[in-house]
């Protein structure tokens, strides 16, 4: 052995293959391993691909199960942390994992580097990356909107930049691109398992890895290598047949499925696609659909391995990865006969165009039959503005499409006939949409090209045209159009369609106008009909890197100083939450009794919230302020039930704070669904709540709630909802008993003095049960860290 080894250290400039036949020789590697051993995760990453480790996980997983498995499972069971002792039962076990790589979001990732500094570890574990894209607002045009964000955020850039310098943590530039397309141009590979601190991490399942949208606590617990934990999905199987054509798009993909399992079907389950339709979907139109899985809740989305990623990644200047990948089909495509606990079919040769909203991501609609909707349901019909990109379609393909629409438009002598905002995905897409023109195309039709960030999709949008509470509509490519998501305008009616429809849509400036049945009017009176889009997939020429924006971290950053100005108005150390007293939760005051959608948006808004991200008691003054009051049917205003007064909602909550009285607050279905935003969970925990009681939950927000000492609880019974009115008490009774599948007791107080009780379900495990009962989970970790 030691002589192999030094007969490797001499090799150092001769050929690999001379270095992987050493090896082979030496340490008994086939050569397919010991190609991957070879391979980097990424040009930026000197951990070479985990395909090795992986096949033998996988090797013992199937073995003790005895059956075939899905890719979901496959990829998933192969990243166990004990893949020979965990147990594993679909929807029942809590699976011990160690994800390959961390990524956040400069928003999320404040509060996520602020708890890591917390945790007092030098260093994170595992490769971690921060990136620059929530904080640019759209208001006038991407250079401009750049240097604004630049100059307003300083603060909170310094503080990533010098902090990831400091922890070992990559750090992508404000103008880099969105998060998840820099991921999928970078650091997404098949088989990959990722976490990342924003619900569209899902995204990256277009290459053929699952990637899953945490709370900043879980990355946390990633960085300081600690086993991440998950509940074992199920898996829902989409199988596709035919072949996408004509003005039917990936987009329509999740756009009907959105349709049939509705913003909660996919709740606890990984949504796998399979079938020979999936070759007919490039790799960006994949990441389109995985992306978008997130409005139905589920925990992640992914395809299996194919040729449409080979040729993306060998674009993107990863021959070596798809070279391994090619490898390892057996890792990354299901087996044939692959277990589904739901099954769906969809033809995409029949599949039409959809337009889904408003105001719900699933609320879907056939492009024939939207105008006759509209007019029914008193939609605005007239179209105020017209918005392609995102994370969801930036890709150089969606961009060429559009292209091809708007070229024919222009020959006809027609133009966008409303503002048509253009957010390209990164800085690779918007040079290289520069270089080929077509960037200038979208501009010659009226188009706006914002800068490469979030902008408008998460309302980072200075709008002006309308006015608050005037009722109008929008069309996007984005995915998400909750009530005033896009420019704070509860009125705004936002409907979410493929990059291509929108451009159409615009181009009539009409929710009732059917591309492909209906005629334009050119400037010379004759009518047209606009031809089928069309692009390339990838650019022929290459892509074109444009700006270096990354910065990589020091090899020792221990010297570096990270600032935190006790003054700051953005920034804000972290305090630990008080532990649990280990007595029953008496006599709660209800905060709110929530009616209806309550998504992670309403509980704590982004738009101009979004630069108090990383000051916890700042960014709490938007607490529940667009939930609807059950009491009242109002928003933001509730009766302190010690005074009797009405006041907003995060007012009140300090005044029952300052007073030391405990609440909680009452929920409907599906509470906490959007954005990972565990800002939602903070915020509740910092103003004095203890328990969110609700129909249902959310994946995400109910961990985050129990990651920070929250007790995330549903009625056993979903119609006892209707039992609780805001003027009762409410008491958590057992506390000292608490254990995993064990019902709660609930009594409540009516103002009128009587009583009764309830029975409240909860999903805690043994751990997460710790994390109540020392405060948070940060505050276990420290626990655990000094021998407690």
């Amino acid at each position: 052995m030691a002589h192999c080894m030094r007969v490797l250290h001499g090799q150092g400039s001769r050929t690999r293959a001379v270095l992987l036949e050493i090896q082979q020789r030496c340490f008994s590697v086939s050569p397919l391993t010991a190609a991957a051993a070879q391979v980097a995760m990424s040009r930026f990453d000197k951990a070479p691909l985990p395909y090795e480790k992986l096949t033998k996980n996988l090797e013992v997983v199937k073995k003790r199960l005895g059956r075939d498995m899905t890719l979901s499972e496959k990829v998933l069971y192969s990243h166990l942390d004990d893949p020979k002792g965990q147990d594993i039962e679909r929807g029942t076990s809590y699976l011990r994992l160690r994800p390959d790589r961390v990524a956040m979001q400069d928003a999320t990732a404040q509060m996520a580097m602020l708890q890591f500094i917390s945790s007092g570890l030098p260093t994170v574990a595992v490769p971690s990356t921060i990136h620059c894209d929530h904080l640019i607002e759209a208001q006038i045009g991407g250079t401009e909107d750049l240097a604004r964000a630049k100059d307003i955020n300083k603060e909170v850039y310094k503080f990533l930049e010098t902090a990831g310098a400091k922890y070992g943590v990559g750090f992508w530039k404000p103008g880099s691109g969105i998060i998840h397309q820099i991921i999928l141009e970078n650091y997404a590979f098949p088989g990959l398992l990722m976490i990342g601190t924003d619900s569209h991490t899902p995204n990256g399942g277009g290459l053929g890895g699952l990637c899953i949208g945490v709370g900043g606590a879980d990355a946390v617990d990633v960085m300081a290598d600690i086993p991440w934990e998950l509940k074992c999905p199920k898996v829902i199987g989409v199988k596709l047949t035919g072949k996408l054509s004509g003005w039917t798009s990936p987009k329509d993909v999740i756009l009907k499925v959105a349709g049939i399992l509705t913003v909660k079907g996919g709740t606890g389950a990984i949504v796998e696609y399979h079938g020979p339709g999936v070759d007919s979907i490039s790799c960006t139109g994949m990441a389109t659909i995985c992306n978008m899985g997130a409005e139905i809740g589920a925990t992640t989305s992914v395809f299996p391995y194919n040729s449409r990623m080979e040729a993306y990644l060998k674009s993107t200047g990863r021959d070596g990865v798809a070279s391994a990948a090619n490898s390892f089909k057996h890792l990354l495509t299901p087996d044939p006969k692959a277990p589904y606990d739901e099954l769906i079919e969809i033809n995409l040769s029949t599949l039409e165009p959809h337009v889904n909203g408003p105001f719900t991501p699933d609320l879907a609609n056939p492009i024939s039959k939207l105008g006759e909707a509209a007019k029914k349901n008193d939609w605005p019909v007239d179209i105020r503005v017209g918005l392609i990109g995102s994370c969801t379609n930036s890709s150089y393909e969606d961009m060429g499409r559009c292209a091809s629409i708007v070229k024919e438009a222009i020959n006809h002598g027609l133009k966008s006939k409303i503002p048509f905002n253009v957010t390209p995905g990164s800085e690779q897409v918007r040079a290289t949409i520069e270089r080929d023109g077509i960037a200038q195309t979208l501009r010659d039709f009226g188009g706006t090209v914002l800068a490469n960030a979030c902008g408008p999709c998460i309302g980072q949008w200075d709008r002006k045209d309308v006015k608050k509470g005037e009722k109008n509509t929008i069309v996007t490519s984005y995915n998400r159009n909750f009530t005033g998501r896009n420019d704070a305008n509860p009125a705004t009616h936002c409907f979410v369609t493929s990059p291509e429809l929108v451009t159409a849509l615009s181009i009539a400036g009409r929710l009732d106008f059917n591309p492909v049945t209906d005629e334009l009017t050119g400037k010379d009176g004759k009518k047209f009909r606009l031809s089928d889009p069309y692009g390339d997939e990838l650019p022929a020429r290459g892509f074109d890197p444009g700006q270096d924006t990354y910065e990589h971290p020091p090899a020792d950053g221990s010297k570096v100083n990270v600032e935190v100005l006790p003054t700051s108005d953005r920034l804000q150390l972290l305090e630990p939450f008080d532990k649990w007293s280990g007595k029953d939760l008496t006599d709660l005051t209800i905060l709110i009794k929530v009616k209806g959608k309550c998504t992670t948006d309403h509980i704590s808004a982004a738009g101009p919230w979004l630069k108090y991200r990383g000051h916890l008691d700042n960014i709490s003054n938007n607490m529940f302020i667009t939930a609807t009051n059950a009491e009242n049917g109002e928003l933001n205003k509730v009766r302190n039930q010690v005074t009797g007064e009405w006041g907003p909602v995060p007012g009140t909550a300090r005044a029952y704070k300052a007073a030391s009285v405990p609440w909680c607050v009452i929920g409907d279905e599906n509470y906490g669904e959007g954005s990972s935003r565990e800002h939602a969970a903070l915020e509740p925990r910092h103003l004095g709540g203890r328990a969110i009681i609700v129909k249902s939950f959310a994946r995400i927000h109910e961990t985050n709630l129990k990651k920070q000492g929250l007790l995330p609880l549903t009625f056993a019974n979903a119609s006892d909802y209707d039992k609780i009115q805001p003027t009762d008490k409410i008491s958590l009774l057992g506390l000292k008993d608490l254990a995993p599948g064990k019902q709660l007791e609930c009594e409540i107080k009516h103002k009128d003095g009587k009583s009764e009780r309830i029975k409240l379900n909860h999903s805690m495990n043994e751990q997460q049960i710790s994390w109540f009962k020392a405060g948070s989970a940060l505050n276990r970790m420290k626990e655990i860290a000094a021998g407690k």
